[in-house]
């Protein structure tokens, strides 16, 4: 899987809010400045995770974004879905809706338990706990192998 600069992008954009949630909203351009996101690119992002209802944006003087809800109710997997579409997709489709023929249908089984394995990652981390620094035994577990750290 590659994690897009998008999905990058929102999730640092989100851990800064749910850091200042109790601050009121923060505006695109600290939050580009902060995480160091090119601010058009960060735009769209915030409408894509504003159209999601992830995110809302308050108009006036003290405007800004903020967390639509409470960051313990979003995952990493609603943001990604949020601003890039599917966890997995093969040539933009859903890994159930690809066909193959009989001695190829085996790759359909691949792609739909990459996604799960995924799903069992990114839906168990919360916005929250990225802000808190604090993940999941679930996930810390995975990484204690230092294989887990090696590129292959």
């Amino acid at each position: 899987m590659r994690v897009s600069a998008k999905s990058d992008y929102a999730l640092r954009a989100l851990i800064e809010m749910a850091r200042r949630e109790d601050s009121g909203p923060i505006s695109a351009e600290e939050l580009g400045r902060l995480q160091d996101i090119p601010h058009g690119f960060l735009q769209a992002i915030l409408a894509d995770l504003r159209r999601s209802g992830v995110v809302v944006s308050q108009r006036g003087q003290s405007g800004g974004w903020r967390l639509a809800g409470k960051p313990e109710n979003v995952s990493i997997a609603d943001v990604i879905r949020a601003v890039d579409g599917p966890l997995v997709s093969v040539y933009g489709l859903r890994p159930e809706a690809v066909s193959y023929n009989e001695n190829a249908e085996v790759l359909q089984h691949v792609w739909i338990a990459a996604r799960r394995s995924l799903r069992e990652v990114f839906e168990e981390v919360s916005i929250a706990s990225l802000a808190a620094g604090e993940l999941p035994e679930a996930v810390t577990s995975r990484t204690a192998d230092e294989d887990a750290w090696q590129p292959h």
